[in-house]
């Protein structure tokens, strides 16, 4: 235990380059201990190969526990619980029923409606008033709206609608809070008003797919399952919004970067892999607790214990990366990042996420190449949990 390094997530080192303090922690220990006043500590793993074993071991299960329930009103309780929160027989049931929606040729189908949404968002990018020191910024109107309209296609929300939807998202990504919380019976009841517009006419979206798929399979999806999945779908469906303003932000760090992909834009799907190792959003995974007693690395994690994933630090650990430390979006990666964590519980939205950034990218570098920061500055979030920016100010 004297070994074991500790990471206070009040400190404004470890908020302010997470990076940095997780890595020394990395090359300090294979294990570390989180702290956060007012919670019980979290064992993490900080090296590639742990955190990866981990985060697909049984003995390690995501509980009701690994979660911080926002308290609602009684009839949005049977809604709640998401399949992230679900382990197991449940689990592996309910993913298997709706992944054929999350495939990455499904992903791939939906790039020309992305695209369109993309475009249509970029069009209007100009007429934005100016922010601050001259700066549009690219956060608020183009990376934080994205994700949402493409769940708003996704589920066949009409347009007069997708305002109030839009306010959903933009509480999401901003964290956890009050107004959060607020929102939730909003989000839920609007949740069920796409199921119940889709049962009555289909269209060619994602919620069709899904109830038609509950007709025709033996072991359905129940209403209750289809509204939590559309929940489901606004809460993990921002993690875009905050990849895509990451990877503007590093290319914009990184003038060589950004110069080698307008040079070859081929490489775009190779950089967005490397920008979700580079910065992306998730810092440390989703608490898993320990089934039974388990030693790791000479130490005994207790049943009941929380562990997580150190994902800033394992997908910059030299020994899954070379150059680590150095973002390079020519280069094929020795490993697999850990972006969208791994095992049982990797990311159903995978690829919809990944062909959402490249679509953001691709269209804002080819119709803006003078894109440069804005003099003001982009300001980062102090927010332990996400690597994330609350502005994004550039000039077009």
């Amino acid at each position: 235990m004297a070994d074991v390094p500790e990471i206070d997530l009040t400190d404004p080192g470890v908020v302010g380059d997470p990076f940095t303090a997780y890595g020394r922690a990395r090359e300090r220990s294979p294990l570390a201990r989180v702290i956060t006043p007012g919670l019980p500590p979290l064992w993490t793993l900080t090296r590639h190969e742990g955190a990866r074993a981990m985060l697909a071991d049984p003995r390690f299960a995501i509980t009701s526990g690994s979660f911080l329930r926002p308290d609602v009103p009684e009839d949005c309780l049977p809604y709640l619980r998401t399949m992230s929160e679900m382990d197991g027989p449940e689990h592996l049931r309910l993913r298997r029923l709706v992944a054929p929606a999350f495939t990455a040729r499904r992903a791939a189908a939906l790039r020309p409606a992305i695209e369109r949404v993309v475009e249509r968002l970029l069009d209007a990018l100009p007429g934005h008033p100016a922010d601050g020191d001259g700066g549009v910024d690219l956060l608020r109107h183009f990376a934080a709206p994205l994700p949402m309209e493409v769940i708003c296609e996704l589920v066949g929300v009409p347009e007069p609608d997708r305002a109030r939807w839009h306010e959903y998202g933009a509480l999401v990504a901003s964290g956890a809070g009050q107004g959060f919380a607020r929102a939730i019976p909003g989000i839920m009841a609007d949740a069920r008003e796409a199921v119940t517009r889709r049962r009555a006419e289909a269209a060619p979206d994602l919620l069709s797919e899904l109830i038609r798929a509950q007709a025709e399979d033996g072991d359905r999806l129940t209403d209750a399952e289809l509204v939590t999945l559309v929940w489901h779908l606004v809460l993990a469906g921002q993690t875009p919004a905050n990849l895509i303003a990451n990877a503007v932000h590093a290319l914009l760090s990184e003038p060589s970067q950004l110069k080698a992909l307008r040079e070859d834009p081929a490489l775009m799907p190779r950089a967005v892999e490397e920008l979700i190792r580079w910065c992306g959003p998730i810092l440390l995974t989703v608490p898993r607790h320990a089934r039974e007693d388990v030693e790791l690395y000479g130490v005994t994690i207790r049943a009941g214990d929380a562990v997580t994933a150190s994902v800033a630090a394992a997908n910059r650990d030299p020994r899954a990366f070379a150059a680590p430390d150095r973002l390079d979006v020519t280069l094929p990666r020795e490993a697999t990042h850990l972006g969208f964590a791994h095992g049982p519980h990797f990311c159903l939205g995978a690829s919809l996420a990944r062909v959402e950034t490249e679509a953001a990218l691709a269209a804002l570098l080819r119709r803006f190449p003078g894109l440069a920061p804005a003099p003001e500055g982009a300001r980062r979030a102090p927010d332990p949990g996400t690597w994330r920016l609350v502005s994004l100010p550039v000039t077009l």
